[in-house]
């Protein structure tokens, strides 16, 4: 058994003061839990709701979601149906969130981001599609349905998970306004490149599999794994958004800090659900990782551990936000829920 403290200096260092911040669940509306956060400094008080937040940002982003992948001939029928079989088949949408969150943050709008969201939410897809194939994970469920490759055939998945992926740049491209300056909309596509190449999705994931069933796997194996191939995405979302939004660099820094820590949370809090949820609850098959023998959080920490664990991720995570006060609250609420969370 492995101590958390290990795992603590893996990562990296973030500031000690933290704006105040409590959240309570009430009935669930959407996909997410509600939340509503009340983010106190020494003059004021505000109540912020995240449900209320996530409502105003869903249709948009389902609209622009749908809106990038439709065919316009017949030959690009089938390639286009797979390509948004996967995409539009629900999910929490959290980095396209994220990374509007921080855009706001900065004074930046919805629309400054929304080509880069849906660009993050393609390469997220593309990366479910790839992890779900006869190769790797060897999945036929994916968010309650049947796996693309499933429904459309092994050879079309792993074209319509490239089409998604080159796609991605393509709309951040063609479609971030012209109001944002092409050095931040190039440092956004260098950023999203970099996220799903060898020191990225891709190599964590060649990390992950090399692990799989190996004795001695260390808990700095799992962290780089799963900084990689989780945590990454999610903190280019945080980090482009902000960029977009006109952060200094020492912001976007802050947010990267930020985003780092929530990813880890994400991966640990995956994999405790993974021992304790149904698959009914998931939308994918329980227990998946223990099959498969792969190492995770649990099987190195333990399952008590690894939920302090994940708090702790969490209460680093949002020390990083604490200079920005309550235009940080949706990112906080978020980060909350991303351990509270049931599937």
């Amino acid at each position: 058994m492995f101590s958390i403290s290990r795992l603590a200096l893996l990562l990296v260092a973030t500031s000690s003061s933290a704006a105040a911040f409590t959240t309570t669940t009430r009935t669930s509306r959407t996909a997410f839990s509600v939340r509503r956060a009340t983010v106190e400094d020494s003059a004021v008080a505000t109540v912020f709701d995240l449900n209320e937040y996530l409502l105003s940002k869903k249709d948009d982003i389902e609209c622009a979601l749908k809106a990038s992948v439709l065919s316009t001939m017949p030959e690009t029928k089938k390639i286009c149906e797979s390509m948004d079989y996967s995409l539009m088949a629900g999910g929490k949408r959290i980095r396209p969130v994220l990374c509007i969150a921080a855009c706001e943050m900065f004074g930046g709008s919805q629309a400054d981001s929304m080509p880069t969201a849906v660009a993050l939410e393609m390469i997220h897809t593309m990366s479910l599609i790839h992890d779900d194939l006869p190769s790797m994970d060897n999945d036929d469920l994916r968010r309650g349905k049947p796996t693309n490759h499933i429904v459309y055939g092994e050879d079309v998945a792993i074209l319509a998970g490239d089409a998604l992926l080159s796609t991605s740049f393509q709309h951040v491209a063609q479609d971030t306004p012209k109001t944002v300056s092409a050095d931040r909309i190039l440092d956004v596509i260098i950023r999203l490149g970099k996220s799903v190449g060898p020191i990225g999705l891709a190599g964590g994931q060649v990390m992950d599999l090399e692990c799989e069933g190996k004795q001695g796997v260390t808990i700095e194996d799992l962290t780089w794994i799963h900084t990689h191939k989780t945590a990454t995405l999610l903190q280019v979302a945080v980090a482009s958004g902000a960029i977009l939004g006109g952060a200094s660099p020492e912001e976007v820094q802050a947010c990267e800090k930020f985003a780092l820590n929530i990813g880890l949370a994400f991966q640990v809090a995956d994999d405790i659900l993974d021992v304790t949820a149904s698959t009914e609850d998931l939308g994918k098959t329980a227990a998946k990782d223990l099959d498969a023998d792969k190492t995770t959080f649990p099987k190195l920490l333990g399952l008590e551990e690894s939920k302090v664990e994940a708090r702790r991720l969490i209460d680093e995570a949002k020390d990083s936000l604490a200079p920005f006060g309550e235009k940080a609250a949706p990112l906080l609420a978020i980060a909350d829920y991303i351990i509270e969370r049931s599937n």
